[in-house]
């Protein structure tokens, strides 16, 4: 069973940390079944609460969560969060195949100079990638 589906790493996600007027930008790692990851270049406290906004779909995805997990990795973190609204998880999974679907628009774009609809990647993308998904059924609880 897979436990964290392979995100890709240009998405960036934006993190507002309760309690503080800071905003920061990181790029999603890896969404799992009720949370995700992400590379940072300050740690947070295990059991702080954030609030995730997604502003490449629309509309923006935004959830709140807990810190569970900070590991430094070269001088730089990978936080783990559990998003807190076990709702946001079909959201979130939601939000992930947008995301891949924005990426690879990008990828065809920069590698072979063609310009796709939202429509045209989308379908692209459903042909070549949906098959290698995971359903929320084949991904473990993080």
């Amino acid at each position: 069973m897979r436990r964290y589906i392979r995100h890709p790493s240009d998405i960036p996600i934006e993190i507002n940390q309760e309690r503080s007027s800071g905003l920061a930008t990181e790029n999603l790692v890896n969404v799992s079944l009720g949370g995700l990851s992400f590379h940072s270049k300050v740690a947070y406290d295990l059991g702080s609460h954030l609030k995730i906004t997604i502003s490449a779909v629309t509309p923006a995805y935004e959830a709140m969560a807990k810190v569970c997990w900070c590991d430094e990795h070269d001088g730089s973190f990978e936080i783990g969060v559990e998003l807190l609204n076990k709702n946001d998880v079909f959201k979130t999974r939601m939000v992930e195949q947008v995301c891949h679907i924005a990426h690879y628009k990008r990828q065809v774009y920069l590698i072979e100079g063609r310009e796709l609809s939202g429509a045209e990647a989308a379908s692209e993308w459903i042909t070549k990638f949906a098959h290698e998904f995971p359903s929320l059924d084949e991904l473990e609880p993080h």
